[in-house]
């Protein structure tokens, strides 16, 4: 029996791609070697920045920040930043890091970094669209650089990282808004050019489509699993037995997910959609949800670099947090009452850090060809546009490393940057330990070498 290394089950037209399994690499070529696994990239985005005195070591007893709005994002970056003493220091837990207590081997803080900022767009709105090229597009004009000029990181990287899978990235967001109340700006972090927006995929039944079947497969095929399970069965029979149990785990996973897609959509059949007042999905369950397939994807070899937003900015329409609230709130506008009513505020970023940390978890528990773990091979960014959503800075932006790209990062640490580092020399960085051969990005200075081992 003739076995390709990446394997499928099919039935009646749908097809699913299955994960890697050693036994099956043996029966095709008994001298055959486990190949490496192919490095993962997410880029995570979280809305409407945080409440960085919860955030940032230190600063928790911080006097409270005033409040500018408007244009003026920067404004007032020399007269109430906090200068870093810059230096690797021991990682320290902040309140709303607690979540990630199982998890501090795994995550490197950074402090220090900056943005530039451009009048003339909405600060959400840059904060958004601008994350993964870290300058506008009109900054880039202006300062003669003519790539990525509105080309994001995410879709520089697969342009060489993607070339071993199916599609060279994956964008997925979880606004669950059933109609558009702000710009598409507002929602996506993703672009292959400038007004060139790379979609993002918002609805789980869509992104599960994307992943499994051609569209037009859809309306001939009820349940992926029921059709290729008699396939599976028969399959397992040929595999060694840890595989035939990575198969029974991998198998029961899609079929989670399925009943996951079912119970959202009987949610969404029970809304009106004509009037848009809530986002109708559970947050908690519907961003994990989203994260399980971008997991899947991984897993099967079918992407290896990702976005993923956790919301839009802005959007100034409710949302319930399940477990968190008793009832709607709405983000954006809570992070402009901060006055002395934080704490509610800093409940939505412990939720958020959660979901990080169920990410991190899931990854750490999926292993790979080399019996290293999915995080041992990925690189995993979470982080915001904005340093806080009051003031709209752009300077001390938020951001959390996981994983260790093979080796070539050592966790748990908290790296202090010199204040004013531009945010470009991260992406920079993330793109070299991806293995792009990049000399520069945006308008970056260097790379941030503290994060190498």
């Amino acid at each position: 029996m003739k076995l390709s290394r990446r394997s499928f089950l099919r039935a009646n037209g749908a097809i699913l791609s299955l994960p890697f399994l050693p036994s099956l690499v043996s029966a095709a070529d008994p001298l055959s070697k486990v190949t490496r696994p192919g490095k993962k990239l997410v880029l995570m985005y979280i809305p409407n920045g945080i409440v960085r005195r919860c955030f940032f070591p230190g600063e928790e007893d911080a006097e409270l920040p005033g409040f500018i709005g408007g244009f003026d994002a920067d404004k007032t970056k020399n007269e109430r930043r906090r200068l870093n003493k810059p230096g690797i220091y021991p990682l320290e837990l902040t309140s709303t890091m607690q979540p990630l207590a199982a998890h501090t081997s795994d995550v490197t803080l950074i402090t220090g970094l900056d943005r530039t900022y451009k009048n003339g767009q909405d600060v959400h709105a840059q904060g958004a669209s601008c994350y993964l090229t870290s300058l506008s597009p009109a900054q880039a004009t202006e300062q003669g650089i003519a790539h990525p000029n509105g080309r994001s990181l995410d879709q520089v990287i697969g342009d060489v990282v993607g070339r071993s899978t199916i599609f060279n990235t994956l964008e997925i967001s979880c606004n669950g808004f059933t109609a558009g109340k702000e710009p598409i700006e507002f929602d996506n972090i993703s672009w292959y050019g400038p007004g060139k927006m790379a979609p993002s995929i918002r609805e789980p039944q869509k992104l599960y489509d994307r992943l499994f079947l051609r569209d037009s497969y859809r309306k001939h095929v009820a349940d992926v699993t029921d059709l290729v399970l008699a396939d599976a069965n028969t399959l397992s029979e040929k595999l060694g037995r840890d595989d035939r149990r990575t198969l029974g785990e991998f198998m029961e996973m899609i079929r989670n997910i399925e009943r996951r897609i079912q119970k959202m959509d009987k949610l969404l059949s029970d809304v009106d959609i004509k009037i848009p007042k809530n986002e109708v999905l559970p947050r908690g369950e519907y961003i994990r949800l989203q994260m399980d397939l971008m997991l899947l994807a991984f897993q099967m070899g079918i992407t290896n670099v990702c976005t993923f937003m956790f919301g839009p900015e802005r959007w100034d329409a409710t949302l319930m947090y399940e477990g968190v609230f008793d009832k709607p709130v709405q983000h954006h506008n809570m992070t402009h009452n901060q006055k002395g009513e934080y704490k509610d505020l800093q409940k939505i970023d412990i939720f958020h850090m959660q979901q990080y940390a169920y990410l991190i978890q899931r990854m750490k528990e999926t292993k790979e060809s080399d019996g290293s773990s999915m995080l041992d091979n990925s690189l995993v960014t979470y982080g915001a546009g904005l340093g806080d959503g009051g003031t709209h800075q752009y300077y001390d932006l938020p951001m959390i490393v996981a994983g260790k790209a093979r080796d070539q990062i050592k966790q748990g640490r908290f790296i202090k940057l010199p204040s004013g580092t531009l945010n470009s020399n991260l992406w920079l960085t993330v793109a070299q330990l991806m293995g792009l051969p990049m000399k520069s990005y945006a308008d970056s200075t260097g790379v941030i070498s503290d994060l190498w081992t």
